[in-house]
C-alpha cells in the first residue's frame, strides 16, 4: 500500500522535471502527507500539464456520499478493470501524484520502524493516480484520488508486500496523462514494479506516524535500531 509520502522538492524544479505550464496552489514542502489532505497531482488539459491538489481519498461520481474516502486511498493494479470505482477512471481518469519519497513501517522484534523509501538520486518522480469528481446535494464538487500500488521490488519487499506505482520517466508517465490514450493493454504494462537498482531506504523517526508532524525532522535519516 502507500499510506504516506514526501514532496520537498524545490517548486522550479518540479516544474522543469515535469514540464509544468503552471502549479495552481502555493505549493511549500510537504514531510508527512497523509490521506484525507489535499495532495499535488498533475493533470493533462488541452495539452498544458498543470499541478493543482486533489483530496487523498477516491469518492467515485455516483457515491451516496464521500463518508467512505478513507478506504480507497490506493487502487490495486491487478483488480482496476474489475472494481466499479476504478474501471472507467483507468480508461478516462489518470493523473500523475509527483513525490520524491513514501513511508512504509517495517515490522522489528520491537514493533514497528517506520523507512523512508526514495531513489538514490533524490530526484522527485511520479505515482500512477486516478481521479473523479463527486458533487455533493449543494451542488459543491469534492475532486479526489487514489493512488495505485503493485508488488513490492526488492529494496520494498523487506518492509512491505506492496508499493506505489511509480511511473518510469517522462515517456510512461506522457502516456499515463494521454486523454486520447485508452488501450488498458499498454496502460496496464505501465503498472509494475520500480526497478529496485535505483532505490534506497532508510530509518527514520517515528514522529512520522502522526500526520499532525509535517516537519523536515520526518525525512531525516536515524541509526539504524539495534534490535
Amino acid at each position: 500500500m502507500c499510506g504516506r509520502f514526501t514532496l520537498v522538492t524545490d517548486p522550479e524544479k518540479l516544474m522543469s522535471r515535469f514540464q509544468l505550464q503552471e502549479i495552481l496552489f502555493d505549493l511549500k514542502p510537504r514531510y508527512n502527507i497523509a490521506p484525507g489532505q489535499p495532495i499535488p497531482a498533475i493533470l493533462a488539459d488541452g495539452g498544458r500539464q498543470r499541478l493543482g491538489q486533489l483530496r487523498w481519498g477516491l469518492v467515485p461520481s455516483w457515491a451516496q456520499d464521500d463518508r467512505n474516502s478513507y478506504k480507497m486511498i490506493n487502487a490495486r493494479a491487478e483488480t482496476l478493470t474489475e472494481r466499479p470505482a476504478f474501471r472507467k477512471l483507468f480508461v478516462r481518469k489518470r493523473c500523475l501524484i509527483p513525490a520524491d519519497g513514501f513511508y512504509e513501517w517495517r515490522q522489528t522484534q520491537k514493533g514497528k520502524q517506520p523507512m523512508r523509501i526514495m531513489m538514490k538520486n533524490e530526484e522527485p518522480f511520479a505515482f500512477a493516480g486516478l481521479f473523479d469528481t463527486w458533487t455533493n446535494a449543494d451542488g459543491v464538487k469534492l475532486h479526489t484520488c487514489a493512488i495505485i500500488t503493485t508488488s513490492a521490488n526488492e529494496v520494498v519487499a523487506g518492509i512491505h508486500d506492496r508499493m506505489p506505482v511509480i511511473l518510469k520517466g517522462p515517456e510512461e508517465e506522457a502516456i499515463w496523462l494521454d486523454r486520447d490514450t485508452c488501450d488498458s493493454e499498454l496502460l496496464r504494462s505501465l503498472l509494475t514494479p520500480y526497478d529496485a537498482a535505483q532505490m534506497r531506504a532508510y530509518p527514520v523517526s517515528h514522529i512520522v506516524g502522526s500526520p499532525k508532524n509535517d516537519v523536515a525532522e520526518c525525512i531525516q535519516e536515524i541509526a539504524e535500531p539495534a534490535w
